[in-house]
């Protein structure tokens, strides 16, 4: 894991941004066609705002996308699908394929269509974010780290949705939806790079722990310490936590 710091998430942003538009350039030169993974949330703000500014022959990307709420329609300001429609797809109205999540039908029928899909593209990049409890998309502690399956049906615990509440997404935290349609960990770790983006000092507890923790299903995003090419962009808050070590091995951005 390649662990780097800036100052602000805006910084964070621009770098992991670029660093995603050139390992999506480089599947395509390789492969002919980049398979990507994308992340919603605040913490995503600036990272899709650079990646949409990059020069990528967007007819050559498919996409995909970690998680949604079940029950949540399309127009609810916290749906994801909206989230993506609204910061990325609009902006790339060329892209090859998209496979967004339905949280509004059939679960399980939704799953398994994804399940098809998603393993007929091997993903080449990751966009991923880590919650401030640790969590992995919505694989909540203690996360499922064995299964196979691409997509699953998760409950989601009080401090994810406490988190989604306290972001600004719902009125109360009655109104939190209390499942949701995830990717698994097993099923991002799969993916060939990953780029993970985690500003503000409300994620320093999470990330001190995924770091400093050994591996383990408690702190689910722990398991990107054993990823091949996972590059982490911290901003100066989120790090704030971090013991001298981990802060003096990082890369200064």
């Amino acid at each position: 894991m390649t662990i780097l710091i800036s100052k602000t998430a805006e910084e964070l942003g621009e770098k992991a941004g670029k660093e995603a538009a050139a390992l999506i350039r480089e599947a395509i030169a390789d492969r002919g066609q980049a398979n990507v993974i994308l992340a919603t949330g605040t913490s995503q703000f600036a990272t899709l705002q650079q990646l949409i500014r990059e020069n990528i022959d967007w007819s050559r990307v498919v996409m995909f996308h970690l998680d949604e709420y079940i029950g949540l329609p399309i127009s609810h300001p916290a749906s994801f699908r909206k989230y993506l429609q609204e910061r990325f797809l609009d902006q790339v109205p060329a892209l090859k394929a998209h496979y967004l999540i339905d949280g509004e039908v059939d679960p399980r029928a939704e799953i398994q269509r994804l399940n098809a899909l998603i393993q007929q593209h091997p993903i080449d990049v990751a966009l991923v974010g880590i919650g401030e409890n640790g969590h992995l998309a919505f694989n909540d502690p203690p996360a499922d780290f064995d299964t196979d399956e691409p997509y699953l049906l998760v409950d989601l615990d009080a401090a994810c949705r406490r988190q989604q509440f306290n972001e600004g997404w719902f009125p109360s935290m009655d109104d939190v939806p209390t499942q949701a349609i995830s990717m698994s960990v097993r099923q991002i770790m799969k993916s060939r790079a990953i780029i993970c983006s985690v500003p503000d000092a409300r994620k320093a507890q999470a990330v001190k722990d995924s770091l400093e923790q050994p591996i383990s299903n408690l702190y689910p995003a722990s398991i990107l310490q054993s990823h091949p090419d996972c590059s982490l962009y911290l901003d100066e808050p989120a790090a704030s936590l971090l013991a001298t070590e981990f802060r003096q091995t990082a890369g200064k951005e």
